[in-house]
């Protein structure tokens, strides 16, 4: 199972700095990754001051482009750092993995770039018909609110 981590490690983040790939299951339907962030300090948004002072972590489960028909799912486990700022607004903060997060992100930057294509070459409702075929379905109105204004 290593040596299977491994590859799909460089093959899934092997643009990515800073993650590492826990472990994979493979159903049916699915392929859960469960990876981490192993960034020693991430930078404050507000103030752009850097911080390794960790206060807690948690689990984010952004979609991904599919593999194989089957539906992927990250489950990325990041950490809320403190501020060391004392005089910036923000107290806490959570580290975004560049390339892989954003802000309020359900998606991964992959999938998400995938859908701005498909939402400025195509839109409405043939945009939803093909993010179907290839198993990253959204509706027309997400398609023509979220990515289709976006370049």
């Amino acid at each position: 199972m290593n040596e299977v981590q491994l590859q799909l490690e460089q093959l899934l983040f092997s643009s990515l700095e800073n993650v590492s790939v826990e472990s994979v299951e493979v159903t049916d339907l699915f392929v859960r990754v469960e990876a981490l962030s192993t960034a020693r300090q991430a930078t404050c948004p507000s103030c752009g001051c850097p911080s390794g002072r960790i206060h807690g972590s948690y689990l984010r489960f952004p979609r991904d482009l599919p593999a194989a028909g089957k539906f992927v799912v990250v489950a990325l486990r990041v950490r809320r750092f403190v501020c060391s700022e004392n005089s910036c607004p923000r107290k806490t903060f959570v580290e975004q993995v560049s390339g892989l997060t954003r802000r309020f992100g359900r998606r991964t930057e992959r999938l998400r770039s995938t859908l701005v294509s498909v939402g400025l070459a195509l839109a409405g409702r043939a945009g939803a018909r093909m993010t179907d075929v290839f198993g990253a379905p959204v509706s027309r109105n997400t398609l023509l609110t979220d990515f289709g204004s976006l370049g």
